[in-house]
């Protein structure tokens, strides 16, 4: 099945911290749905924003995330929790300006663990109400919960279990 892609931008601020090492942080703050093409969005068209209270600000117009039905378990969570998240994975960059860049936007809670399970910078923004207008219908189409199933307990006194060699021979064999 394709996958649903929808244009988004990613904006990025520069926050003060409290630390004796570092006296500010970068970290996603919004990502909200654009119009356009997502097969001809332009990545380049990086703008810088008013601070509103951060150091700096930057947006990123140019980013797609995608919704897929294999992951509609991991949209379900997400949808499911307190509070909706969209998972902005991201990486520092040694040249040019601004030093950040989002690489991959997902809205699945399974997609940003995986991610995090493999040493990316993932950070949660709250989802915007619009892409969780699109969300919802995806999921409702395509989540199907797993069938609880019975498990079988490992029974040793049941006909045809497996005797170890050990409690055949009184546990001597060596």
């Amino acid at each position: 099945m394709r996958a649903t892609r929808i244009p988004v931008a990613v904006e990025f601020e520069r926050v003060p911290v409290a630390s004796r090492w570092a006296d500010s942080r970068w970290q996603p703050s919004r990502v909200v749905p654009v119009d356009g093409d997502p097969d001809t969005a332009d990545e380049s068209a990086v703008e810088r924003l008013e601070p509103e209270g951060a150091l700096e600000r930057w947006r990123f117009p140019g980013q797609t995330t995608e919704m897929h039905a294999v992951e509609s378990e991991g949209y379900y969570l997400n949808l499911s929790a307190p509070d909706p998240m969209a998972f902005v994975m991201w990486r520092h960059r040694d040249d040019g300006e601004p030093p950040v860049h989002p690489v991959v936007v997902t809205l699945s809670y399974n997609e940003a663990a995986r991610m995090m399970d493999g040493g990316e910078q993932v950070d949660p923004v709250p989802l915007d109400p619009r892409l969780r207008a699109m969300l919802e219908p995806f999921v409702a189409a395509n989540y199907r919960p797993e069938p609880k199933r019975k498990h079988k307990r490992n029974d040793p006194f049941a006909e045809g279990a497996i005797v170890r060699d050990r409690d055949r021979d009184g546990g001597t064999s060596r």
